[in-house]
């Protein structure tokens, strides 16, 4: 598959990102899409990082959909793994776990919580909102941990986070999460194991924490962000997903 035909089209997904790329948030190079003074929302990015024109494709769309400025950041230091080995899942063909050794959660999550501190505290933002996919998963169940609470409740680095087939997530990651969360999970991911959406599902219950799961039958991890039109169910899919997580946004960074 070559990248041009991974890029996604149909409904208003044909022509290039409308953003850019000459401001940094806090340390990082970004994307940054939107209009909206008020309201802001972090995207983090999955393999295909933040130069991947899907992802900034959504990126415009949440922007547009949601009323808000998006930003992704480049949270892997300027390294771009091949994106046709991405979307044609070779992964023995990538050198995935020197990528993770670089760029895993240790060695990134400073930069993550930094890049949403500067939002709410240098830009000013009212509310902030972060979506995530595979990679990003965990690092949004991070963002909207209860450590980040003050004890009146206010000030959390983001209001809600959506999140796609998350990896690397732990059990710990979603028993301290403290902000409404929407899951947007495939049926068939090795990532995001069934004992996992199990706990999940079960855990923000417990937690009394507003929450909105999504199974999505027959696709596979990664099918939210690379919507092959040739994977059977993965464009509708993708689109499903954009939709539900535009819904989710307008529910908690809105005040109408």
């Amino acid at each position: 598959m070559s990248v041009s035909k991974c890029c996604i089209q149909g409904f208003s997904w044909q022509g290039t990102p409308t953003g850019h790329t000459n401001s940094k948030l806090a340390t990082n190079n970004v994307y940054i899409t939107g209009t909206n003074p008020d309201i802001a929302i972090l995207f983090i990015a999955d393999l295909f990082g933040w130069s991947f024109p899907n992802v900034r494709l959504l990126a415009d769309h949440y922007a547009r959909e949601v009323g808000a400025n998006v930003y992704v950041p480049d949270f892997f230091g300027g390294e771009i793994l091949d994106f046709n080995l991405i979307a044609e899942e070779k992964f023995d063909q990538l050198d995935l776990p020197g990528f993770i050794g670089r760029n895993g959660r240790e060695q990134r999550e400073g930069e993550i919580f930094a890049c949403a501190r500067a939002l709410k505290q240098e830009l000013g933002y009212k509310k902030v909102g972060a979506v995530g996919y595979c990679y990003g998963g965990w690092a949004s169940f991070r963002l909207g941990g209860k450590e980040h609470e003050q004890e009146d409740g206010s000030d959390q680095l983001v209001d809600c986070i959506s999140i796609g087939h998350p990896s690397l997530l732990t059990k710990t990651d979603i028993d301290e999460i403290a902000v409404p969360v929407q899951i947007l999970a495939p049926e068939i991911d090795a990532a995001y194991s069934a004992e996992l959406k199990s706990y999940t599902f079960e855990t923000l219950q417990r937690l009394k924490v507003p929450f909105d799961y999504q199974h999505f039958p027959g696709v596979v991890h990664g099918c939210l962000v690379r919507g092959d039109e040739d994977k059977p169910g993965e464009r509708a899919a993708m689109v499903r997903g954009k939709d539900a997580a535009v819904w989710w946004f307008r529910r908690w960074l809105k005040d109408d």
